[in-house]
């Protein structure tokens, strides 16, 4: 992890289990050099999202997650900054 690297938290609700959304926020991440994860939430209405980047590219992507992906409907994202854990390699789709 390069110096200067955060880590956000990202709880988005809404219609964003069974249209893509995991998928599409892992592309998200990758093409925007963040490392970390993404998995569906307990509860069917969330996706959780942990990921460590540039501040500026955490923000573009806490931007982007706001919108989602075309068949999503996205009602509430809740986010939390911290410091980067440099634990992370890539950017992964858990199943859980």
């Amino acid at each position: 992890m390069s110096a200067g690297s955060e880590r956000l938290t990202v709880h988005v609700v809404g219609r964003v289990q069974g249209v893509g959304f995991r998928w599409w926020a892992a592309r998200q991440a990758e093409q925007l050099g963040i490392v970390g994860w993404v998995r569906n939430g307990d509860d069917e209405r969330s996706v959780e999202l942990l990921a460590e980047g540039q501040p500026a590219a955490l923000a573009e992507l806490e931007r982007r997650l706001h919108a989602g992906p075309q068949a999503a409907r996205v009602e509430r994202v809740a986010t939390s900054r911290g410091r980067a854990s440099g634990a992370f390699r890539r950017f992964e789709i858990s199943r859980g």
